[in-house]
């Protein structure tokens, strides 16, 4: 009977979270407002029965009481957050608010099934993150002079990146993260935010004849940084933002070229410089053989995925431990291998859904600086998707880089859900007139 339960429980999750991806969708099939808004309220009840069934899964597998009471008050608090939203911002895209919940407690469900204690810290890492960001929309709406300080935001952002290669640790090679008051940040996650504003006021406000060489040298300074730290995976997120940015401002197709053919240089320099980057690619070119040593982790990753299929093998009836750094860099292996790549799939129609809606915003504004914002999130959000999942499944070489809102990590999350509240202040405030 604990095997047919097991079994069909597994196909209904599937069901549940296709109805949600495809209801992600045809939202923008519907121009009237009553419609779209049924559809946002109907997405709930998919998104909460996925999570509660899966924790009744966790439940059943190990007995832990412990479990119950924590899916009780996150889920409290994730109807709260709905909720919240309606309430404090009418004007906000519901279709926002419902997949940063959804991924959200995807995240809760896969690193209560990998590691209950670090479940237990994202949580209370998210729960100070949403009070700090429900209040950000309120404040984009009020304060409209941000691009005024773009010279102070690049300034910053540089001289965090700058603080952290010159005083923080080196861990697996990499310079990521400083410890203050005894927790570790990671200067990278925040700068991306900041950086975005900064290119976005250099591209909009300074002369004609300096903003390009300004953003340009900016930019530079930024990844130079990242590269010196090793944190590569950052650095290539910067440099397309900067390159997508920097064509949406001027529209001249030749600048993305140059700045693609540049990417590909830098990749080549990177090969060459760096010896970590020589064995990551030897590991995405021939895992196998490399097994016992480079190739280990994204062979663990593969079998992972491939063992569960479609369907998946089950809530708690895989091996996701296997794979090392699974809670982080590999969670999307994890989710893949337990509840199959069908779930998956519907995962990343979610994270597109989002990108969509990020670009849906940044196309509804007059503003050259808003629009910039809202494009320079976006894609930010965009490749930081791509380069987890590209790295995972063994699409492009591994960067090291986490799913948005889903991965374990504090920094990450934190920034995830910023991302997300600027994005919302940026669209109540197009909504509600307040910028054109």
């Amino acid at each position: 009977m604990y095997i047919i339960f097991i079994t069909v429980s597994k196909y209904i999750l599937i069901a549940l979270m296709a109805v949600y991806a495809i209801q992600c969708f045809s939202v923008f099939s519907h121009d009237d407002k009553k419609e779209r808004d049924g559809i946002y309220l109907r997405q709930v009840a998919p998104m909460s029965s996925v999570y509660l069934l899966s924790f009744l899964l966790l439940y059943i597998e190990t007995g832990d009481s412990l479990l119950l009471k924590f899916y009780a008050l996150t889920q409290i608090i994730i109807w709260a957050l709905i909720l919240l939203y309606r309430y404090m911002y009418p004007e906000a895209s519901k279709l926002l608010v419902n997949n940063m919940c959804m991924l959200m407690s995807t995240g809760f469900v896969i690193l209560s099934r990998l590691n209950f204690d670090k479940a237990k810290k994202q949580f209370i890492v998210a729960l100070v993150s949403i009070a700090m960001a429900v209040v950000i929309p309120y404040i984009l709406k009020k304060f409209k002079r941000l691009r005024r300080f773009y010279l102070f935001l690049a300034a910053a952002g540089a001289a965090s990146l700058l603080t952290v290669l010159l005083f923080s640790t080196s861990v697996n090679g990499s310079k990521l993260s400083i410890m203050i008051g005894g927790m570790s940040f990671q200067a990278s996650e925040f700068v991306k935010i900041i950086f975005v504003f900064s290119m976005a006021g250099m591209l909009t406000c300074m002369n004609e004849k300096y903003r390009i060489l300004s953003a340009t040298v900016t930019a530079a300074i930024h990844v130079l940084l990242l590269v010196a730290s090793k944190d590569l995976g950052s650095a290539v997120i910067f440099f397309m933002v900067y390159v997508i940015m920097l064509f949406v401002a001027t529209g001249r197709l030749s600048y993305f070229i140059i700045g693609l053919a540049g990417a590909a240089v830098c990749s080549v320099l990177g090969y060459v410089m760096f010896s970590h980057v020589r064995v990551r690619v030897a590991a995405f070119s021939d895992p196998l053989s490399n097994i016992d040593g480079s190739g280990y982790q994204i062979a663990q990753s593969l079998f992972a995925i491939g063992t569960g299929g479609f369907d998946g093998m089950g809530l708690m009836q895989g091996a996701p431990y296997r794979i090392p750094v699974v809670e982080a860099d590999f969670i999307f292996a994890a989710i893949c291998e337990e509840f199959g790549a069908l779930y998956g799939i519907c995962l990343l129609l979610i994270c597109i859904s989002c990108f969509i809606m990020f670009m849906n915003i940044a196309m509804r504004f007059k503003d050259m600086f808003y629009k910039l914002v809202a494009v320079g999130l976006a894609a930010t959000y965009g490749f930081q998707v791509f380069l987890t999942v590209g790295g995972v499944t063994k699409f492009i070489p591994l960067t090291g880089v986490t799913l948005p809102l889903v991965s374990y990590g504090s920094n990450s999350i934190m920034v995830s859900l910023i991302m997300f509240s600027v994005i919302q202040g940026l669209y109540v405030s197009v909504n509600s007139s307040n910028i054109t």
